[in-house]
């Protein structure tokens, strides 16, 4: 009877044991339900970042030029006559000296030949008057000859000298002509459009040529900068000839590099402008007359400032910011000053520095300290 009341016993300890485990199950399970779960992280906003970097960045003085070519010259026949050969071809590049047309040289050899011809026939009769002129002078002392007559026949012989230095001038000027008839480039060069044919009369009063010849190396570009740039291209041109750059339409292909040149004596007082011009060796020939051009005056350059792309810079009420990005992943708007921009870059004056993040896309949707997730460049490959 006694182990009976004992097995009882420990049975109701054991049953009372599991039931007081399961209610502090229960209590436990109910409180973690009834405690509230942590409040998520809000999402960045995205954005794309870049690094402030150190670089050198040229002063840059723009504007637009027209290319000249060096040397243009209008080839013009100086005699009349019909061509009757034309030795080129269009667009040619030919050096000084090369043949371009040929004139009828038929008449103009013939005067050479009349004058010529006249010439002799004056030597001819001055040396019967020389001959008659020493005769005289040896019969005037023996008195078979007037003083007179001898003195007739010394002018006689001066008159043919000079006649004979006529003759020698109308040789000279007949040459000139038939050389003329023969039309040679002046100058090295490339030609133009040809604008006469071979078979036409050409006078030498004509207004129009018959072909130019433009000199392509070097060329020269002539532009225009405003008046408060003069005193500091003369300040560095006097120092060293400052380099010029021509860039195409674009703005971005660079053509060619040359040197400053010319720095006009007066300034445009109805522009308030100043002329320039640049001399460019041209030796790829990328640049072409009457072309216009962008120009670029670099004045000096700014040694290992910090830089950041043009699109970082925000403008604001006080003045230019820009958003810096900080090690937990928010920003920070920062007040900054630019000393310039140009071709997308911005020169930082103060406010930033070496290393530093910053916001370059993106930043019209943040606000100061505002959390930001930084994606790729919207141009990169995916």
């Amino acid at each position: 009877m006694r182990k009976a009341v004992i097995a009882l016993l420990a049975a109701a300890v054991v049953v009372g044991t599991g039931f007081g485990l399961r209610l502090t199950g229960e209590r436990q399970t109910t409180i973690a339900a009834e405690k509230p779960a942590a409040a998520p992280v809000a999402p960045g906003v995205p954005v794309t970042a870049g690094t402030v970097a150190v670089a050198d960045v040229p002063v840059l003085l723009n504007g637009v030029g027209t290319v000249q070519a060096s040397n243009m010259v209008t080839i013009k026949s100086r005699v009349d006559g019909q061509i009757v050969n034309v030795a080129f071809t269009e667009g040619q590049e030919v050096k000084a000296g090369a043949p371009l047309f040929q004139i009828d040289p038929r008449p103009y050899q013939a005067v050479v030949d009349q004058v010529m011809a006249a010439k002799q026939k004056d030597e001819a009769q001055l040396a019967s008057a020389e001959a008659d002129l020493s005769r005289y002078a040896q019969l005037v002392p023996s008195g078979f000859q007037t003083k007179q007559s001898y003195d007739q026949q010394r002018a006689t012989v001066g008159q043919l000298q000079a006649s004979i230095k006529a003759d020698e001038a109308q040789i000279e000027t007949a040459r000139l002509n038939l050389g003329y008839a023969d039309i040679r480039a002046p100058i090295d060069g490339r030609l133009g459009a040809r604008l006469v044919d071979a078979g036409n009369m050409v006078h030498a009063t004509d207004q129009g040529g018959l072909v130019t010849i433009a000199q392509l190396r070097p060329v020269f570009a002539s532009f225009t900068v405003a008046q408060e740039w003069a005193h500091k291209v003369r300040e560095r041109q006097a120092t060293a000839p400052l380099k010029v750059q021509a860039y195409g339409d674009d703005n971005k292909t660079l053509l060619s590099t040359g040197t400053l040149t010319l720095i006009d004596n007066t300034i445009d007082q109805a522009t308030g402008t100043i002329r320039l011009k640049a001399t460019f060796d041209n030796a790829d020939e990328r640049l072409w007359p009457g072309e216009f051009i962008n120009v670029r005056v670099v004045l000096n350059t700014r040694r290992n400032v910090p830089t950041v792309p043009a699109q970082t810079v925000m403008d604001g009420p006080q003045g230019k910011f820009a958003y810096v990005i900080s090690q937990d992943g928010t920003v920070e708007r920062r007040e900054i000053s630019v000393a310039a921009t140009q071709d997308g870059i911005a020169v930082i004056e103060k406010g930033l520095s070496p290393g530093e993040r910053v916001v370059v896309e993106g930043q019209y949707r943040l606000t100061n300290g505002a959390r930001v997730k930084i994606e790729a460049p919207s141009g990169a490959a995916g």
